[in-house]
């Protein structure tokens, strides 16, 4: 049985993927490495990490404004997340994510970074304002459907 998520919609879209999940705010300038999708800021939770192809989960993004052009030239070398999911959007991830064309939601009703673990079934329908988790049996934590 699949666990629904309602969220806000910041970037239109809809991506089914494996999760990646970090508890630590992302930079994409200077974080990632926009040719190969990896992280690359050093300490970083997901330090030599690839983000291509998941469902990138953080609490916020961080950094300059560049960064949204990062995430622009990501979609470009086809090296960008299928979509990400935020607690709380800002500016710089939310501007890349909508001129890129990558699915992006935020403020879930739970708080997902400790409900979703890497490798996690979901999927992003931003358009429905929903996450939908399918794979729950290896989630850390029961919710109600909605």
């Amino acid at each position: 049985m699949q666990k629904i998520i309602k969220c806000r919609k910041i970037s239109k879209g809809h991506a089914r993927g494996e999760v990646i999940v970090t508890k630590d705010p992302l930079s994409f300038l200077g974080g990632v490495n926009p040719e190969k999708g990896t992280i690359i800021e050093s300490g970083h939770e997901l330090y030599g990490k690839n983000i291509s192809g998941k469902i990138l989960v953080i609490p916020a993004g961080k950094g300059s404004t560049v960064g949204s052009y990062v995430i622009f030239q990501m979609a470009k070398n086809n090296t960008a997340p299928l979509a990400i999911i935020s607690i709380k959007a800002e500016p710089i991830i939310a501007t890349g994510a909508i001129m890129a064309g990558i699915p992006m939601v935020d403020q879930p009703d739970v708080n997902i970074l400790y409900l979703l673990k890497e490798g996690d079934l979901v999927e992003v329908d931003a358009d429905s304002e929903v996450i939908k988790i399918l794979n729950p049996a290896k989630t850390n934590l029961k919710i109600k459907n909605k």
